[in-house]
C-alpha cells in the first residue's frame, strides 16, 4: 500500500521540497496552501498522513489541527507539524492542538521521511497478510488490492480494512462498537455513526452479488455472511 500524504504548506519553495524528497521516497503527495483546499482534499481522497505548517494564510496551523481532532473524519489521521517556531511553550502548544509529532525548520529530509515511516507504522494496525477469499471477493493484504469477480474494486484504507475483518470473522453480528474497538482500536473516540457511513461505502463500492455480504441485523449490527 502506498501511503497517502497531504502536504498543507503556503511555501511553494518549501513544498516543492517536501513534495520532491517524499515522491522519491515512495509516497502518494497531494498538495494544499491553505485550509479550505485542504479541507477539500480530505473529502475527496482517504489520506494516510499530515504534513501541516504552523504558518498559514486564514486559519493556522494549530487551528487546523484542532478541527482536524473534532472531525470523525479525520480524528486518527496522524499530523506533523512543521514550523519555524523552536521554543518549548510551542511545541507544546503543537502538541496539544493534536499533532503527533513536532519538527522545526530547518530540518533535515532524512529525518523528516524518518519520521513519517516511524508515525505510519504506529498508526497502522496489524494484519495478517494471507490473501483472503470469500465468494467473489479476493483481498491481498500485501498489495492493497481488492478484487469483485474480474473487476478490481478501489477502497479507502478504513473500507479495506473493515472489509478485511469482515472476511476473516464471517458469519457473526458485531455492533457498532464492537467494529470500532477491533477495527479502529480500543483506544479512540469515533463515533459509532462512522461505522455506517463505512459500511455504505463499502457496499457501493461492490456488485449486488457481492454487496449482500455485508448484511445489517436490526437492533444488533453487521455481520458478513452469504
Amino acid at each position: 500500500m502506498v501511503a497517502k500524504i497531504l502536504i498543507i504548506e503556503d511555501d511553494k519553495a518549501v513544498r516543492e521540497m517536501l513534495c520532491f524528497t517524499l515522491k522519491n521516497n515512495g509516497f502518494e503527495i497531494f498538495e494544499a496552501e491553505d485550509s479550505d483546499s485542504a479541507f477539500d482534499t480530505l473529502k475527496k481522497k482517504d489520506i494516510n498522513l499530515i504534513l501541516l505548517d504552523w504558518m498559514l494564510p486564514g486559519k493556522q496551523g494549530i487551528e487546523i489541527s484542532r478541527l482536524l481532532r473534532s472531525s470523525s473524519e479525520t480524528k486518527n489521521t496522524p499530523i506533523i507539524m512543521l514550523t519555524a517556531k523552536s521554543d518549548e511553550s510551542d511545541k507544546v502548544l503543537g502538541l496539544e492542538s493534536g499533532a503527533d509529532d513536532y519538527i522545526t525548520k530547518p530540518f533535515s529530509p532524512k529525518e523528516l521521511v524518518a519520521r513519517i515511516k516511524a508515525l505510519l507504522r504506529r498508526s497502522a494496525p496489524q494484519m495478517d497478510m494471507e490473501v483472503v477469499e470469500y465468494g467473489n471477493i479476493t483481498l491481498n493484504p500485501m498489495t492493497h488490492k481488492v478484487k469483485d469477480g474480474e473487476n478490481n474494486v478501489e477502497l479507502g484504507p478504513t473500507e479495506f480494512k473493515l472489509l478485511h475483518f469482515f472476511m476473516t470473522h464471517p458469519e457473526r453480528v458485531y455492533s457498532r462498537s464492537h467494529l470500532l474497538d477491533l477495527v479502529w482500536g480500543r483506544n479512540i473516540y469515533v463515533e459509532e455513526r462512522t461505522v455506517d457511513v463505512h459500511i455504505l461505502r463499502l457496499r457501493k463500492s461492490f456488485s449486488s452479488n457481492s454487496a449482500k455480504f455485508i448484511q445489517t441485523v436490526r437492533g444488533a449490527g453487521y455481520r458478513f455472511s452469504e
